[in-house]
Order: structure tokens, then sequence, then C-alpha cells
């Protein structure tokens, strides 16, 4: 990825209110506001939190304001949302279809 797509890129993950970056470290992600990046992927982030799925289950705490080495970075993204089909038991034949909703995490 050349450095003016990665620029563009982060530049475009700034603006939201959170995003979610999944570490070199062993299925640990954190989240939070990005608040500055650099050309090597350098990152600040404010109100991070960092999960980590592991043996035990899903364990979390909040870090507050960090910096994040851009070698660490596997990839950054949005707050993920879940796909679901619903079916609704009031619709016609011809409106019979799955519908899909979307929902945020937090939601569920």
């Amino acid at each position: 990825m050349s450095q003016p797509t990665i620029s563009r890129t982060l530049s475009k993950a700034i603006l939201k209110d959170k995003v979610r970056i999944k570490l070199k470290i062993w299925n640990t992600y954190l989240t939070g506001k990005l608040i500055k990046f650099d050309g090597y992927m350098n990152l600040i982030v404010e109100d991070a939190k960092e999960i980590y799925f592991g043996r035990g289950g899903k364990r979390s705490k909040d870090i507050g304001t960090v910096l994040i080495r851009g070698a660490s970075i596997i990839f950054i993204g949005q707050d993920r949302e879940k796909i679901m089909f619903v079916e609704n038991e009031k619709e016609t034949e011809d409106d019979s279809h799955d519908k899909l909703m979307h929902r945020k995490e937090s939601e569920i």
C-alpha cells in the first residue's frame, strides 16, 4: 500500500467515532477514537479499550490514551456490525423473503 493510500484511509478513519484495531498480539484488539497518525501508521487513540479473546473468555480493560506503533497493527476497521436474518410473520406471500437487519455489536 502506498503512502498516499494509507494517509487517505486513515483520514477517513479519524472522522469515525470509534475504530477497531487488531494487533499482532494473539487475539488482542483495541477500540477507541483515532486522534492522530503519521506516515509509518503510528496511531494515537483516545479512550482506548483493550479487548482480549483467549482461553479464559473475553477480557477487556480501559487504558485511556495510547500510542500504537504501526508495526504492531494488522488491520484497522470501523465498529463491527452483525447481519441478522429476520422473518416477519405478518408479510404477504409476495413479501415473504427474509429481510436483512444491521445492528451494531454494542446493541447485541
